[in-house]
């Protein structure tokens, strides 16, 4: 089951994508998507309905259409609450997350991290807009591979706590996690290891629980968030030689791709570059064939992520998904490379994808010890969320 699942994914263009209901169904986990607090008075019930829409319809179809009108009604609605209550702006705020956020699921970057930056322009937002604001920006600019940009923002974020808060109640003190956990993503991207586990040590003090503040929005949603850490989980059972494991991991992980943000998007070409990899691996293990599948992985993915043709130099191309690009090209040329009569092919896109690789200036492993199983200090994890190699 699992294997024509795969085969389908890589080698239909047009499969049809299964509905769910919207990521956001309930008024508690909406307002948690949109940096308000369960339950305080600075919910915004007209807001969360009008998002709860847009969301739904916006996600229900995946068309171009369906998510023109949902901005449509979002953007009558941002005007509406202006003109109600100008005072209200986590109302206006949550809004313009909610408009971020259908602009990254449609590819569109820039438009996302306009909105988020009219977020932190609002004089009186609250601490956890700001927060959710901050969060979406710099994960969105990860993924262009702007790091230096991100560090300048994550800093700025935890320059809105002037110092630990502790014991001033759990809302700020999760706020204040959040931004430390913020940084330390960032750092680990970069390859500042000792730096993120400093972050990272201090998101232990208090646990982060449903009923409380914002966790994530835009290239850093609960669906990404998600996403990201079942195929964190499907890697590292991979790398552990647990296959079983790993196909059923990351079956779960294209299903909940597809469902979510719809069959054609890169994010189901990112799982399929983790699919693809795992299927290598086992079958080095296992010392089997599975070169038919995964050549029909790594083409569908590099069809998904709209990798640039080889004829355009590496220096000239973008930075964002540049990872991707350079995973989904080396194992696809490893796959050529051992057949003969494809070998030239292969070979070529194997420099084209090694030169990508090399064009990130922390990198602490090669293209080749990331597509292998090898000693744990050089295992490379794909991170979902931002579609970057760590």
């Amino acid at each position: 089951m699992f294997r024509l699942g795969i085969r389908r994914a890589a080698t239909s263009a047009s499969s049809l994508s299964r509905l769910q209901k919207p990521l956001w169904g309930s008024h508690l986990s909406t307002v948690r998507s949109f940096g308000t607090t369960n339950g305080s008075d600075s919910s915004n019930p007209v807001a969360l309905q009008m998002i709860n829409y847009a969301l739904g319809h916006a996600r229900s179809q995946k068309s171009e259409e369906s998510y023109a009108h949902a901005l449509l009604v979002l953007e009558q609605g941002l005007a509406n609450l202006r003109q109600a209550d100008s005072g209200n702006e986590d109302g206006v705020g949550m809004v313009l997350l909610a408009m971020s956020t259908l602009l990254s699921e449609r590819e569109q970057s820039y438009d996302a991290i306009e909105k988020l930056l009219m977020v932190l322009k609002l004089d009186r937002s609250s601490l956890g807009m700001r927060v959710a604001a901050y969060e979406g920006v710099i994960g969105l600019i990860l993924e262009e591979g702007k790091d230096v940009i991100a560090s300048i923002h994550a800093n700025r974020c935890l320059q809105l706590f002037p110092s630990r808060p502790e014991n001033e109640g759990n809302a700020i003190e999760d706020l204040y996690i959040q931004a430390n956990a913020i940084k330390g993503l960032v750092e680990l991207v970069k390859g500042n290891i000792v730096s993120a586990e400093l972050h990272f040590r201090m998101c232990q003090f208090n646990d982060l629980l449903e009923d409380k503040w914002y966790m994530g929005n835009v290239a850093l949603s609960l669906g990404k968030v998600s996403l990201g850490a079942i195929c964190a989980l499907g890697q590292l059972a991979t790398h552990s030689g647990n296959f079983t494991d790993a196909e059923e991991i990351l079956t779960k992980a294209l299903t909940k791709a597809e469902e979510h943000f719809g069959s054609s998007h890169p994010n189901v070409g990112v799982v399929l570059i983790c699919i693809a990899i795992m299927f290598g691996h086992k079958a080095k293990m296992e010392q089997s064939s599975s070169i038919l599948i995964q050549e029909g992985l790594y083409r569908r993915a590099i069809d998904l992520l709209k990798a640039p043709s080889l004829d355009l130099g590496v220096v000239h191309m973008p930075a964002a998904r540049r990872d991707m690009w350079a995973l989904a090209r080396g194992g696809y040329a490893e796959v050529l490379c051992v057949q003969q009569n494809r070998k030239g092919e292969g070979e070529r896109m194997k420099s084209w994808a090694e030169y990508a690789w090399m064009m990130r200036y922390s990198r602490r492993l090669s293209l080749a010890d990331a597509l292998e199983i090898t000693e744990p200090s050089k295992v490379a994890i794909i991170d979902a969320r931002v579609h970057r190699v760590i």
